[in-house]
């Protein structure tokens, strides 16, 4: 897939602390989705506020997009963004061989972290302003340090072999959304949600997921219309919204 996709802008900066304060910076006064990518970023972040190491030569950006849909709808474009990065890594190396969708946000590659996305936006009385969707990876570095039971992180190049410029998968990222999103206005979350499901890791099996209250441990059967992770446990099926999940 190549060519700039028609109606998303692109903005690339040499230094950012953040691609997605960048964005909420901008939101309010878009009138296109655009690409905003840092060829470095200081002080970027994960879920829940977690520091996300983005050292030169490594991908950081955001899409930004005032989106007119609700607060349920505006969220799985998680899913829409996954499937672009799967495709657009897939693309780069050649194959999809290796390549995993890790519920809810994570891109595996030989079992590894590889990549991940951040969703934020803004909004009132269950309206969105904007949205922005972040996504980092380990195109030639990997962090430092990881959280006990965190999966092990890998770079692409590490894995694959392949230098790729963050400019270059940019080239690549942005035409695989524009694709997926059009599937998603036209035809909904239920090709989304197969498509990612075709993909997903661990699917059948048992994976364990994690809050900072609660824990469960079942076998991750689907993902729902809704899309909450479903798990088969010792006590009945459960749909669970938001949780870290570790295999």
């Amino acid at each position: 897939m190549s060519g700039w996709p028609s109606g998303y802008g692109r903005l690339v900066l040499d230094e950012v602390q953040s691609t997605m304060e960048e964005a909420a910076r901008v939101g309010a006064t878009l009138e296109r989705p655009e690409w905003i990518l840092a060829r470095r970023q200081t002080g970027g972040r994960g879920r829940r506020g977690r520091a996300w190491t983005d050292p030169e030569g490594n991908f950081a950006a955001t899409l930004v997009m005032r989106p007119e849909e609700g607060a349920a709808q505006v969220a799985l474009r998680s899913f829409v963004a996954a499937l672009a990065l799967y495709d657009a890594l897939a693309s780069a190396v050649g194959r999809a061989g290796g390549l995993s969708l890790k519920w809810p946000n994570d891109v595996l590659l030989n079992g590894g972290k590889l990549a991940g996305i951040l969703l934020e936006s803004s909004g009132q009385g269950g309206r969105i302003g904007h949205l922005a969707i972040g996504i980092g990876v380990n195109l030639r570095h990997v962090p430092d340090a990881v959280e006990p039971g965190a999966l092990r992180p890998v770079s692409l190049v590490g894995e694959t072999g392949l230098g790729i410029d963050p400019e270059e998968f940019l080239d690549l990222l942005a035409p695989a959304y524009a694709g997926w999103e059009a599937r998603f206005r036209a035809d909904g979350f239920a090709p989304i949600r197969a498509a990612w499901l075709a993909r997903a890791a661990r699917l059948g099996e048992e994976i364990v997921a994690r809050t900072a209250r609660e824990e469960w441990r079942g076998v991750f059967e689907t993902v729902d219309e809704r899309g909450n992770l479903v798990l088969s446990t010792a006590n009945g099926r459960r749909a669970i919204a938001a949780a870290e999940v570790f295999l």
